[in-house]
């Protein structure tokens, strides 16, 4: 928790603090704390994407030491990769696009909506998670089409591919602390 915080008065004095570089569209919340500590923990992405660290390993022990170190050491890294595929993903798939527009314009409508007066439906009122899910419900023709259900696959593959293949051949960092261990001859 104190490292936490010397690294966030460090980044603070270079001018570069996690609350200004978090974008101002996320509330304050329980998504922008988690978030601001993935931001907080991550790893420097030259030592993440150091072609000298990369090696083949030596033994199927070795493999899972690496997946299950590397997995826990990146983990916020991986967070970034993972979204940073999702954009992609978003950004090159057009109808997705528009999906996503229609989903969230209606999610805007119903938002406006409820500021001026309660939405009220053959005598009753309608709680906003009927209403957020109305919108679902107008939106799901257009994810259909978009062909929503693929991209979310193509996104958890690629994801696994690339965090999986990166875990395993990317040589374990020194941990301080770290119990010395013998290796197999």
């Amino acid at each position: 928790m104190a490292a936490q915080k010397d690294q966030q008065k460090d980044a603070e004095a270079e001018g570069l603090s996690a609350t200004t570089l978090l974008p101002k569209l996320i509330p304050s919340g329980a998504g922008r704390e988690w978030l601001e500590r993935r931001r907080a923990t991550i790893r420097p992405w030259s030592t993440f994407v150091d072609q000298q660290r990369f090696s083949r390993p030596r033994n199927l022990g070795e493999l899972c030491q690496r997946l299950v170190r590397n997995v826990e050491y990146y983990q916020s890294n991986y967070v970034f990769v993972f979204l940073g595929l999702i954009l992609y993903c978003v950004v090159t798939s057009p109808m997705l696009l528009v999906a996503l527009a229609v989903f969230f314009g209606a999610c805007y409508i119903l938002y406006l909506r409820t500021l001026q007066s309660k939405l009220v439906l053959f005598g009753r009122e309608v709680s906003p998670a009927h209403q957020y899910a109305l919108a679902g419900g107008i939106s799901f023709p257009f994810f259909w089409l978009a062909g929503a259900g693929s991209a979310v696959f193509w996104v958890l593959g690629a994801t696994l591919v690339v965090i999986g293949s990166h875990a395993a051949f990317h040589q374990i960092e020194a941990v301080d602390g770290e119990e010395l261990q013998m290796e197999p001859v």
